[in-house]
């Protein structure tokens, strides 16, 4: 007897759909304090875990760096539960004596979890916090080439939540994943919302599930160092940044904009700190191997060492090499390393000010990163402002692009699904947090009295609103209808 994953994958997904629904009916009834010893109990869990979720991913995934990996479940468990704890998400959250207005939240009820393969554990124990903030259960889909590591983490977030007075399956994860069980599960009756975190075809089909949808697009982007910036210091940032993890972040910079009166400086500074400039020739070898002729990035490259890469393109770099700089003077498809690169290679322009600068983030923004993210380094408040006015939300100012934008560094909301706005085909455009996953009612009372006036009756004859027409449907009589159709079949040589 032939065993069919797909359909037994299908049968997970309901079979996890209605435990999560049991789960969270329950939860529904659970208070603030209640809800707050179970997330302090899931934050304990994966600090003891972090390292151990860390290495599986890694071995799993064959993507990024393990101790930037511990680095980023430990951001997602205590940073995100740190800068969410005082948020209400349960019953009355605000009353306003002065307008009689009471806000009363409630749980959107079983949640979908799309999750990637550059960030699986992360990304699950970041919504899994949100979603559970909010008195909701969750059920995610993971990557195919990230179940395992993905399963680990829901479980253990599951256990915890459970040790801590949760009812069992207010988290949980497929472990047979196919297309089929991830339609199913978004399109899934008893599922409110769903949270897509992945490429641009997978958050699409999200949005097209015929429910509520936070999606994150793609980011491509620009960093523009300007020349009143500290440069050893704006280059060590985006070091630090495209670095991270191998440059897995989607918001982590993919094209340096040099300022000219600056570019040697900016140039040496980045060779000093490990970067290793391309000749023409293995720029080209490089835009092969890293990006498909479509614009897309080889999967098989995503969050690779400089090293691995360079074998892979046929060209020989340095040993301590940390990162691959591509000089360019153009973007779009005759230039492969314009596009988004989620790895350690960084496409490199010179502008001759600020205002070229703006051109080209636009433009590289428009190959994919619209509504996403841009950084600067300056000094200068008045260019910095400037940047406003970019087709982005998250305008990211002197600190690594990557960290800066998922609120580590900066004062947004610490997340690792980015909104990206209806610019780039979201649904927020704005880091997402438990704010988002749950339903607000609104108890308000009179305040004005209304008096309406009674309209004077019509003196004599009153004018229509409309003028007749000249011919209605019953004006036409069934004798002129006759020879109407007799003429047409004699023109038609028919009678």
């Amino acid at each position: 007897m032939v065993f069919d994953t797909d359909l037994a994958s299908i049968q997970e997904s309901r079979n996890l759909v209605q435990k999560a629904k049991e789960a969270q009916l329950h939860l529904a009834h659970f208070n603030e304090q209640q809800i707050d010893k179970i997330l302090a109990s899931i934050v304990a869990a994966v600090e003891e875990n972090a390292e151990g979720l860390a290495r599986m991913a890694c071995q799993e995934t064959e993507y990024g760096i393990v101790e930037h990996k511990i680095a980023k479940n430990l951001f997602a468990a205590r940073d995100v539960y740190e800068s969410t704890k005082h948020i209400k998400t349960i019953g009355t959250i605000s009353e306003d004596p002065d307008r009689k207005v009471i806000r009363y939240a409630v749980p959107m009820g079983v949640l979908v979890g799309i999750t990637p393969r550059t960030n699986p554990t992360s990304t699950i124990i970041h919504n899994a916090l949100c979603a559970i903030k909010g008195a909701n259960a969750i059920v995610f889909s993971p990557h195919p080439f990230a179940v395992q590591c993905g399963c680990a983490t829901a479980s253990l977030i599951n256990e915890a939540a459970v040790k801590a007075g949760a009812p069992d399956g207010v988290c949980s994860c497929l472990s047979m994943t196919s297309l089929q069980a991830s339609h199913e599960l978004m399109h899934h009756p008893d599922v409110a919302a769903i949270i897509a975190t992945g490429g641009p075809g997978l958050v699409k089909s999200a949005y097209s599930a015929g429910k509520p949808a936070f999606g994150v697009g793609s980011g491509n982007v620009p960093v523009f160092i300007e020349r009143s910036a500290d440069i050893k210091q704006a280059v060590n940032d985006i070091m630090v940044s495209k670095t991270f993890d191998n440059g897995m972040i989607c918001a982590s910079e993919q094209s340096i904009l040099a300022d000219q009166p600056i570019k040697d400086e900016v140039i040496k500074e980045l060779q000093n700190q490990g970067a290793y400039f391309l000749s023409p020739e293995e720029v080209q070898k490089v835009g092969r191997v890293v990006i498909h002729a479509n614009g897309s990035m080889n999967n098989a490259l995503v969050g690779q060492s400089p090293a691995v890469i360079a074998q892979r393109a046929g060209i020989s770099i340095p040993a301590d090499t940390a990162l691959l700089i591509a000089p360019m003077d153009g973007y779009g498809k005759d230039y492969p390393l314009s596009h988004e690169k989620l790895t350690t290679v960084l496409s490199f322009y010179v502008v001759q000010d600020w205002k070229e600068a703006c051109h080209l983030s636009i433009e590289l923004l428009k190959l994919g990163g619209i509504g996403h993210s841009c950084a600067i380094h300056s000094q200068n408040e008045q260019v910095i402002r400037e940047f406003l006015a970019k087709p982005v939300f998250r305008i990211i100012v002197n600190t690594p692009s990557a960290l800066g934008g998922i609120g580590q560094t900066t004062g947004i909301m610490p997340s690792l699904t980015l909104g990206c706005g209806t610019w780039g085909g979201s649904s927020i455009s704005e880091n997402l947090g438990p704010q988002h996953l749950i339903n607000i009612k609104h108890l308000t009372y009179g305040l004005k009295k209304v008096a309406f006036h009674k309209v004077p009756a019509a003196q004599g004859n009153v004018s229509p609103l409309l003028p007749p027409t000249k011919a209605t449907s019953w004006d036409i009589k069934s004798d002129d209808i006759a020879d109407v159709v007799k003429q047409v079949l004699q023109q038609l040589k028919i009678g």
